[in-house]
């Protein structure tokens, strides 16, 4: 979300203000709805403007707090207003605290909880949004907040599990790209110059040692040239352009790649992408699932229809191929069918789910039984993150000393011949 000030006509009187958007072109059009017709729309560069860096953040910790607190005051009975009034005063987090004030002025204003929400989706995300929407519609939110907090949690569990795991590899390869940089740069053109010093203008050296040299050669001159007289450079439109040019086209096609991911067809493709990957594609379908069953069961338990439970769980399970699924099992269910029928043909959803689905459908507790396949993928989850985890350190080590293996047989093979020649 970006924030914005501009200048409008509202009534024929010209009024200023702040307000948060996604873009631009999605404040104008939410202003326009409220009556109020753009004048001068402009980002604001001060507190809420951030040109640079992303979006201001809400732990998961203060909004599953704040999730809780507020569903425990609407079931005691304290009016909408009042409970987030208290509750923005008592948020130990600022930025935490502005929202809820934001909001409480929407809520007062008369807007529901839910829109209220949505103009936040940095910190409310769809499915959040789409769940209080459904409990103010059925009349049901506090139960409702109580399950979106115990989601929110295991939604938090789930990342914490998949950041940990993943924090060993992305240490080890930044120390690994500025040891490789560090070689390239400071030892081995120093190894070729005593290579030249041993064995002369024709000295006869591997493919992979020249290969080594060249890429030390480009790293320092930022051309691609061998370090071996007598062999041609390779040309490149004659120099290679400076390598902070080469960086910054590497970034501008970075933002671009992001901006074409948040496009729907971006994001569709980008998806279906995630779900080819190996490894990857089987924990993104399991924690897809996880959400989907638990998402589908709390909707079911507090009445919300099968439809309605449907189109908010689409979005909850982040996944646009596997949301497409449900809009297509949705359209089945509209012609007479079960949930379970189509979802039986899925490609993505296991046959367990649709096996589990039927037993719900014939008994009633539907709600019942998808809790339990929540539990078992979640669990299923947890498991392959800490195999994963597992796994990963020894994988690295081998890659590790294989990269330092191929340096080093670059490196004293050639100097051991050529010293084995200059002793004959």
């Amino acid at each position: 979300m970006t924030k914005f000030t501009y200048k409008a006509l509202k009534d024929s009187k010209t009024v200023t203000g702040t307000a948060e958007a996604a873009d631009k072109d999605a404040l104008v059009a939410s202003l326009t709805k409220q009556g109020i017709h753009p004048l001068v729309v402009k980002v604001d560069k001060g507190k809420g403007g951030k040109l640079f860096g992303g979006p201001k953040k809400v732990k998961l910790a203060d909004l599953v707090i704040f999730t809780r607190q507020l569903s425990t005051m609407i079931s005691a009975g304290v009016p909408l207003a009042r409970s987030l009034s208290a509750l923005a005063s008592d948020s130990e987090s600022p930025y935490m605290r502005e929202v809820i004030a934001g909001i409480t002025k929407e809520v007062e204003g008369g807007a529901p909880l839910g829109d209220a929400f949505a103009k936040y989706p940095n910190v409310f995300s769809e499915v959040y949004v789409n769940m209080v929407r459904a409990g103010e519609n059925g009349g049901i939110l506090d139960e409702i907040l109580k399950r979106l907090a115990t989601q929110v949690e295991q939604d938090a569990s789930i990342r914490k599990k998949i950041k940990s795991a993943s924090m060993y590899p992305i240490v080890i390869l930044s120390v690994t790209v500025i040891a490789f940089f560090g070689i390239m740069l400071f030892i081995v053109p120093k190894i070729g110059a005593i290579l030249l010093s041993l064995g002369g203008p024709n000295a006869k050296l591997p493919v992979y040692t020249r290969d080594l040299l060249a890429i030390s050669n480009f790293c320092v001159h930022n051309s691609i040239v061998h370090a071996i007289p007598g062999v041609s450079a390779i040309p490149l439109i004659g120099k290679l352009p400076n390598l902070i040019f080469i960086l910054a086209i590497f970034g501008i096609g970075m933002v671009y790649l992001r901006r074409y991911i948040k496009t729907p067809d971006g994001k569709y493709k980008y998806h279906a992408l995630l779900l080819r990957l190996p490894i990857f594609k089987v924990i993104i379908l399991k924690i897809a699932i996880a959400r989907f069953a638990r998402t589908f069961a709390s909707l079911m338990s507090s009445g919300v229809s099968v439809l309605d439970a449907l189109a908010v769980t689409g979005g909850a399970i982040g996944n646009k191929v596997i949301e497409q699924e449900l809009k297509d099992a949705a359209t089945e269910v509209k012609n007479g069918k079960q949930l379970s029928e189509p979802l039986s043909q899925s490609k993505h959803f296991p046959p367990i789910v649709s096996q589990m689905l039927a037993v719900g459908e014939e008994t009633g507790q539907i709600d019942t039984v998808l809790v339990k396949v929540a539990d078992f993928y979640e669990e299923e989850v947890s498991t392959m993150i800490d195999g994963l985890a597992a796994i990963i350190e020894p994988v690295m080590i081998i890659f590790l000393g294989a990269g330092v293996g191929l340096i080093a047989a670059s490196v004293m093979g050639p100097i051991a011949s050529l010293s084995k020649n200059i002793g004959n």
